[in-house]
């Protein structure tokens, strides 16, 4: 995996969440990808994706995402198929760059971490980040599309039994 010219992951280390699910990597992995594209799509963050000056705000390239498509806000600059998936993005405020990460616990349960790594340059950089983190916004959201993506997953995994 190698993440594009001018990556982003070099930033600071912000967080990780992390979930354990019921199902293999193969069966989170659809579920992930079909969460993020569907999730970052919706109509409702497309006036805060304006407002912020993303610098992707459409979904286009290949679907299912893959290295070099984009779900507004990120691009994929990695793909590997039930082991990691790289989202980078920058808007006015910050760079960012969000890293699942899912690996096989036993035969039939994985754990799928979720790492945020990002830098706010300047005084509208620290705000957005007060307004953002401290909050407690970002955390709330992310362990809800870990949730979403667990709940799915395990819904997909007691299906094919």
């Amino acid at each position: 995996m190698t993440a594009g010219r001018g990556s982003i992951l070099q930033v600071p280390h912000l967080d990780e969440h992390a979930t354990a699910i019921a199902a293999n990597v193969h069966e989170v992995w659809p579920v992930l990808i079909e969460t993020l594209d569907r999730g970052f799509s919706r109509a409702g963050l497309a006036s805060y994706i304006r407002i912020v000056g993303c610098a992707d705000c459409t979904a286009s390239g290949p679907r299912p995402l893959t290295e070099g498509s984009t779900i507004p806000g990120f691009r994929v600059v990695a793909a590997v198929p039930g082991s990691v998936l790289v989202l980078e993005g920058r808007h006015r405020f910050s760079s960012y760059a969000l890293i699942f990460r899912l690996e096989q616990v036993d035969s039939g349960r994985s754990q799928l971490r979720a790492e945020t790594r990002a830098a706010f340059p300047g005084v509208p950089g620290g705000v957005y980040r007060l307004l953002v983190f401290r909050t407690g916004f970002h955390v709330r959201v992310v362990r809800s599309l870990l949730s979403g993506i667990r709940r799915g997953a395990e819904r997909r995994a007691r299906s094919r039994i």
